[in-house]
């Protein structure tokens, strides 16, 4: 596992738990409206470069970043941390690997 990196059991208990963090959402919007975690705000990685003023606030905050398996997410929690993000994880695996274990009612694509 990459140090950028959680499992999305660790996710679920975060999220579980109620601890404050932002679950953000990095893939397309047409890949968001077929499967999703509720909790998470979508921010396309197309197009974060040009939207990061809207995370200015979460700056200090903790950030876990999700992708389909875990690649695009790798590279934008690699980037905010580049841009002074200082708590930011990606999702290793994706809401793929959160279909297979954690609510498999998720459709998988």
């Amino acid at each position: 596992m990459h140090s950028l990196e959680t499992d999305c059991q660790t996710v679920k208990s975060k999220l579980d738990s109620g601890n404050p963090f932002l679950l953000l959402d990095c893939r397309e919007q047409d890949e968001h409206t077929l499967v999703n975690i509720p909790e998470a705000q979508l921010l396309p990685m197309s197009v974060i470069q040009d939207r990061i003023s809207e995370l200015e606030d979460q700056r200090e905050a903790e950030i876990i970043v999700y992708c389909h398996h875990g690649m695009r997410s790798l590279q934008v929690a690699t980037w905010l941390q580049q841009q002074g993000f200082t708590n930011v994880k990606s999702m290793q695996g994706g809401i793929d690997a959160w279909s297979c274990e954690i609510d498999n009612t998720k459709q998988r694509y």
